[in-house]
């Protein structure tokens, strides 16, 4: 474990800071900043070789290392690289959590800034005015675990970074190149690959198109699906596609419909003896 420094009051001007970022999105959007909580999701980002810029654990963790093994493996391995530990109290610790159940170990980090020209001909996943989310976030853990690393949001949608997004990924902003546009039908033009959406009243089904080509995906707001300008978008580099369904169902949340493309995508491109990307 690196070298440790106890604060222990409300006062003190980096709890102050590491509290305006916790409950304050243009503070995070202002300072470039934001919190990942929890021994897992700080594990992951370490693991990827990303850098903390302020790491902070009860000192419970601390004193009874042996109660929190999570949370000691990821300090063992701040120690390894140097990196100073801050020590708090349970109850300022909490202050700084946004779950029922605060962890006991969190970390400050700055957002990786993404690259649009990174995504050029590569399978990419774009949100169009997704608002919640844990919806967001699924998707973002779908993109890893379906080995797509390049995802865009669009205006109206949830910021990527934002700490529930973060937590409902589950460390995949670890993995991931994570970009927003202001222009999301345009992005869609550019990528150079085609580019498809979910539909209810689409002809074609996803099984019945090749998904073996590199391509992209747009998901749309939960109750509106997408936007005219983007749908455009789509019509004109791709298509509209639909998940067959049983008859007289609500169409899949979109968290759900994403995962039901992304794999399908998968499927094929395994069945067909094609390098299936991993992360």
């Amino acid at each position: 474990m690196g070298d440790v420094i106890q604060i222990t009051s409300r006062s003190n001007p980096t709890f102050q800071r590491l509290r305006r970022l916790a409950t304050d999105a243009r503070e995070r959007s202002r300072v470039n900043r934001t919190l990942l909580e929890g021994d897992h999701l700080v594990g992951a980002w370490l693991g990827q070789g990303h850098p903390l810029v302020t790491l902070a654990v009860d000192m419970a963790v601390i004193e009874s290392p042996a109660r929190w093994p999570g949370a000691t493996r990821v300090l063992d391995e701040a120690g390894l690289l140097g990196l100073e530990v801050l020590a708090f109290p349970a109850a300022l610790l909490d202050q700084l959590s946004g779950l029922e159940s605060p962890s006991r170990l969190l970390a400050e980090v700055m957002p990786r800034e993404g690259s649009i020209e990174a995504m050029q001909g590569e399978d990419v996943v774009l949100l169009d005015r997704l608002q919640d989310p844990g919806n967001v976030g699924a998707i973002l853990r779908t993109c890893a675990a379906a080995g797509v690393r390049h995802a865009v949001a669009g205006p109206g949608s949830a910021a990527f970074w934002s700490p529930k997004v973060l937590r409902s990924a589950m460390g995949a902003h670890a993995l991931l190149n994570l970009a927003a546009v202001d222009d999301l039908a345009a992005c869609c033009r550019a990528l150079g690959v085609p580019v498809y959406g979910t539909s209810s009243h689409a002809v074609g089904t996803i099984d019945a198109i090749d998904l073996r080509p590199r391509c992209a995906w747009v998901f749309g707001h939960e109750g509106a699906g997408l936007g005219a300008d983007v749908a455009a978008a789509v019509a004109e580099c791709g298509a509209l596609v639909a998940i067959d369904q049983a008859p007289g169902v609500e169409s899949l949340n979109v968290a759900a419909a994403a995962a039901v493309c992304l794999f399908e995508m998968r499927r094929q491109r395994r069945a067909a003896g094609g390098a299936v990307a991993a992360c």
